[in-house]
């Protein structure tokens, strides 16, 4: 069996996100041929003041128990405060921007602490997002099952019933394959030894969290008068965001992903392509540019820790 260099994995991993987003871009392109094209104008119409600030709320609640939920993963072996978690937490997306599945994140957090705790910091960084991810699952297939748009009993939804499954019977059966010394089981086992209040508050602010940026989503369609049934914006929504989260990309470059899924799949529901595409860039604006921003301000002001 020929092996493949490993510089040669990485070009072709990069090569299928630019793909990948090439495709997404491509596709809003398409859908934006003819229709009407999105315009501060546009914004400014279905946008006041207050409604921005109801906007900022929602992003402040989504950042709040961001920071929470890292404060109570670093508190299991050292205490720190909200603030500190905040600086960790904006800094390193600002450095994981521009890196695939936000991986420059891990590094990022490290530098916060000594060089001994730096595989522990790892894996409290795989928990926090994994908690996460899971949480858009559990929503996810909630949004599929009670999805009622005509993609309902295609391929398309038969694919996702039987693909997502397969996952995780290939991960069980592959646990135990070590890559770089690290298995599915090996972490599994390091995550079974934390304390289990951790681990369930975890959770628990990841789903909040879920709920909060979903319903600033289903605010702003029904800022910009889209006529729908909350139940159904509420599964399309949470189909989006589980369909957004199985392809790679980088994190800049979110924005490009979910707008294609989500003109695919709101498109089906008779909503307009421009509205789509607006409120999808307003929840990037707002849920990524805004703590970015942020995050450069810590960044800039990152001093290494020597002693702890």
């Amino acid at each position: 069996m020929i092996a493949i260099p490993h510089k040669a994995k990485q070009f072709l991993l990069v090569l299928v996100k630019v793909l990948i987003v090439g495709f997404a871009f491509f596709y809003i392109y398409h859908h934006l041929q003819g229709d009407k094209a999105i315009s501060i104008e546009s914004i400014i119409q279905y946008l006041s003041i207050k409604e921005v600030l109801i906007l900022l709320l929602f992003t402040t609640a989504n950042w709040f128990f961001e920071v929470l939920k890292w404060q109570n993963l670093v508190n299991s072996f050292k205490n720190i405060s909200f603030f500190e978690a905040a600086q960790q937490t904006f800094s390193s997306l600002t450095a994981s921007i521009f890196t695939p599945n936000r991986i420059g994140e891990y590094g990022a957090k490290m530098l916060y602490f000594k060089k001994e705790n730096a595989k522990r910091i790892v894996l409290l960084n795989f928990v926090h997002n994994s908690s996460q991810m899971l949480a858009t699952i559990l929503f996810g297939v909630i949004g599929i099952f009670s999805s009622t748009f005509n993609i309902q009993h295609s391929t398309f939804n038969i694919a996702l019933f039987i693909g997502i499954p397969i996952i995780f019977i290939i991960a069980f059966f592959f646990r135990k394959i070590e890559v770089y010394g690290f298995s599915i089981q090996k972490i599994i086992d390091k995550i079974r030894k934390l304390d289990r209040i951790i681990l369930l508050k975890t959770f628990s602010f990841s789903m909040l969290r879920y709920v909060i940026f979903s319903t600033q989503f289903l605010v702003l369609l029904l800022f910009f008068d889209v006529e729908i049934e909350i139940i159904v914006a509420f599964s399309t929504i949470f189909t989006m965001y589980l369909l957004a989260s199985i392809l790679p990309s980088i994190h800049l470059m979110d924005v490009a992903i979910k707008g294609s899924v989500a003109l695919f799949l709101f498109s089906k529901l008779g909503v307009e392509d421009w509205k789509i595409l607006t409120i999808t860039s307003l929840m990037w604006f707002f849920n990524l540019v805004l703590p970015v921003i942020l995050g450069s301000y810590f960044v800039m002001r990152f001093k290494p820790k020597t002693a702890e």
